[in-house]
């Protein structure tokens, strides 16, 4: 069985966002449509953003099959008018905003020697910028109403140490990272939170294949993470759900990690001894004496 077909133990009570609506940035594939096809089965109505059309339909549509509501409100997130107006879609359409995710994101592996100024500012725009964009929008919308709201970002566990051969997005997840604790305190006294999720290496299309272009590569780093294997969407999208419901009110400026204890492990000095063989501890062992 495939990481990506594991079953996932559903927690959250049905109903859990009835009556709320969200608005979901890179909507239309992976990580975004899982969350979108997750919160409208809890009853939310859903507005989907990303630069591709025929992919936000097609994530409407299941989600229709399936009894829920969404609608497809495309826009480039690096350009603030656009999201503007892809807001103001979503309001219309559905109703007042209570829940936005910042998940529109761009990422590819280079020495950072052979980047040139434009692919470091299109990751940036997309990611840092683009985030920006879409939290003022709504923020200043629940301002204006006096209604609070919830947001969440997808960052990386990467945005608080860093990373090689991916530095605009190290570089924009932790500017992501630090508006979400930012404004977390700035905008408590308007009822508005956010928290952010950090997940570890999960497959899907398209985005997965240009970190991991190969199955070998791929295998490298599913042996590196303690849990054995890759997350799922589906994982991800039930803590999300979680995140952003009421039932996390009081859970402010948080990041959490899904990563199977990946990032514990690449932390410790000594970690990496879990690849070393049984006798370098008989070594050891006869060394000390024990």
């Amino acid at each position: 069985m495939n990481d990506v077909d594991l079953p996932t133990a559903l927690c959250l009570a049905p109903g859990l966002l009835e009556g709320k609506v969200a608005w979901i940035t890179g909507g239309g594939t992976g990580l975004g449509r899982a969350m979108a096809k997750r919160f409208a089965g809890l009853g939310a109505r859903v507005g989907l953003s990303g630069r591709r059309l025929e992919t936000l339909r097609g994530v409407a549509d299941e989600i229709a099959a399936e009894g829920g509501q969404a609608i497809c409100a495309p826009c480039d997130v690096r350009d603030a008018a656009a999201v503007d107006r892809a807001l103001e879609r979503v309001r219309t359409e559905l109703g007042r905003l209570d829940i936005l995710v910042n998940n529109a994101a761009g990422n590819f592996l280079c020495p950072t020697e052979e980047l040139s100024p434009n692919a470091f500012a299109a990751v940036v725009g997309i990611v840092l910028h683009g985030s920006f964009h879409c939290t003022r929008a709504a923020g200043r919308h629940w301002i204006e109403q006096g209604h609070p709201g919830a947001v969440l970002n997808i960052v990386t566990t990467y945005a608080w140490t860093g990373s090689a051969f991916v530095v605009p997005s190290a570089c924009a997840k932790a500017g992501v990272l630090a508006m979400t604790r930012s404004l977390a305190v700035e905008w408590a006294r308007h009822r508005i939170r956010l928290n952010a999720i950090a997940p570890g290496p999960i497959p899907t299309e398209g985005a997965f294949s240009r970190l991991f272009p190969s199955e070998k590569i791929g295998e490298q780093y599913r042996q590196r993470i303690p849990a054995g294997r890759f997350g799922t969407p589906a994982e991800l999208a039930e803590l999300a759900a979680y995140l952003v419901s009421d039932a996390a009110e009081w859970m402010r400026g948080e990041v959490v990690t899904l990563d199977g204890g990946e990032w514990l492990r690449g932390a410790g000095e000594f970690n990496a001894l879990l690849d070393a063989p049984d006798s370098m501890w008989e070594e050891l062992r006869r060394r000390t004496g024990r």
